[in-house]
């Protein structure tokens, strides 16, 4: 457990106090995310996301986000974080606090940044004192926006876009950017938070980045697929989209102003759908607020739908890739099939990590899972002339109809995994950590 010195409950209760003062009614609205408590388990709605995710954590436990006052419990209670590991074995990394809490900019400073991200994600769990907070988007007792992350600061200039060089518009959009964003942890620098985007940052290039550097975040145990991990690339797709040419940011649509009770306008920090506040986010460009949901019904479905054809496609090539393996293939003979496994995977991981992609940019989106249909079709027919060559006539394709099933057919006891973490919350985080790490729990 961390021994530095943290900031005292009367310290965060003085500062919020203070804070709420000055900025009543955003205070108010960002207080109300705790009513945004709805939440899908994405395992059992899309099984085959266990298959392909198989070998990582995502397998594990996969939900759909909650409001921000949620960010430090769901992170704490997720399968996906684990417990604390054994003593003199590496466990997960304290970056997975970066964009949960103003408590991880802190201890950054404190500990250096790769000080911060060496160390173990249960070793700082009793630092962390506050969830998603004003100076995570503002400097400190100003409305004035800040990027205060080094990853985004660092990201923001390899695409030509510091912040401090940009208008109050693309300020807010970075700001958000921050965390609603892909990225990865960098093994050769204590697994820092680190964006991929030396070379740009659409999937393209942002594959060529990992290529070049010949990286993966684990092999997969069904296919020996070196895979990699999008992560909520939220930011990279809105900034290709329409709305970003015309200036609309995420605080246009999430975050549009509203009037308090004294008749002053403010920004509402209920950060929230956009259709559910249509008159004040989108009827200054759009006239018919049921000609846009018709519009993204239509796009959600086709999204959907050719998402659930390359992930049928892709766990078939993981077994195929198994069974070829098992055959006695070599790598040679393996290595094209297996990149474009890898190349497929990462497009349809780049659409579907994306939170609201059907409505921040849907034409990349069919983009992205088109080319990962003709990527996955590609190393089938490969491995499917690998196979004949080895004479194998049968392939095994587990039953994956439902969640339990999924995991079964990986080897995941989520019951052993749920008493583990069950057990940790009761002796470590309900004894020693902040109650915000309880909440909604």
């Amino acid at each position: 457990m961390f021994s530095g010195q943290s900031l005292a409950d009367a310290e965060i209760d003085s500062v919020q106090a203070a804070d709420k003062a000055q900025f009543p009614a955003q205070f108010d609205s960002w207080a109300a995310t705790e009513e945004q408590v709805e939440r899908e388990d994405m395992l059992a709605n899309y099984p085959a996301n266990i298959i392909l995710w198989a070998g990582s954590s995502f397998a594990k436990e996969y939900h759909s986000p909650r409001g921000h006052q949620f960010a430090v419990a769901d992170v704490t209670h997720t399968l996906r974080t684990g417990v604390i590991p054994e003593a003199g074995t590496k466990g997960l990394s304290a970056s997975c606090w970066t964009c949960k809490t103003p408590d991880a900019p802190r201890l950054m400073n404190e500990l250096g940044v790769q000080g911060f991200s060496g160390k173990n994600f249960t070793d700082l769990g009793s630092e962390i004192k506050s969830v998603v907070y004003c100076t995570d988007c503002h400097v400190k007792g100003s409305d004035k926006l800040a990027l205060p992350r080094p990853h985004a600061q660092d990201a923001m200039t390899k695409i030509h876009l510091p912040f401090d060089k940009q208008d109050i518009s693309m300020q807010g959009a970075q700001v958000c950017g921050q965390c609603h964003v892909s990225y990865y942890f960098q093994p050769e620098s204590s697994n820092k938070v680190n964006i991929p985007w030396i070379f740009g940052n659409d999937a393209d290039k942002i594959e060529k980045y990992y290529d070049t550097r010949r990286f993966y975040e684990w092999i997969h145990p069904i296919s020996k697929t070196p895979i990699l991990k999008a992560r909520h690339p939220e930011f990279e797709h809105w900034s290709r989209s329409k709305h970003a040419k015309r200036g609309v940011t995420c605080i246009t649509c999430h975050m549009p102003a509203a009037t308090d009770k004294n008749g002053k306008e403010y920004t509402n920090h209920k950060v929230g759908n956009a259709l559910a506040q249509f008159d004040k986010a989108c009827s200054s460009c759009h006239s018919s607020q049921s000609k846009i949901e018709k519009a993204l019904n239509r796009d959600k479905q086709a999204i959907d739908k050719a998402a659930r054809h390359v992930e049928n496609l892709l766990v078939k090539a993981h077994y195929e890739a198994k069974a070829a393996w098992v055959a006695g293939a070599s790598w040679p003979i393996m290595n094209d099939a297996i990149m474009a496994i890898r190349h497929s995977q990462w497009r349809w991981d780049f659409a579907m990590a994306s939170h609201g992609l059907y409505a921040h940019n849907p034409q990349e989106g069919k983009a992205l899972l088109a080319k990962a249909t003709e990527q996955a079709n590609d190393a089938r027919e490969q491995l499917k002339e690998i196979l004949s060559m080895l004479e194998v006539k049968d392939v095994y394709y587990p039953d994956i109809s439902t969640k339990e099933k999924a995991h079964q057919a990986i080897g995941i006891s989520v019951e052993e995994l749920t008493k583990e973490k069950q057990e940790f919350l009761k002796q470590e985080v309900e004894k020693y950590w902040s109650p915000i790490t309880a909440r909604g729990y």
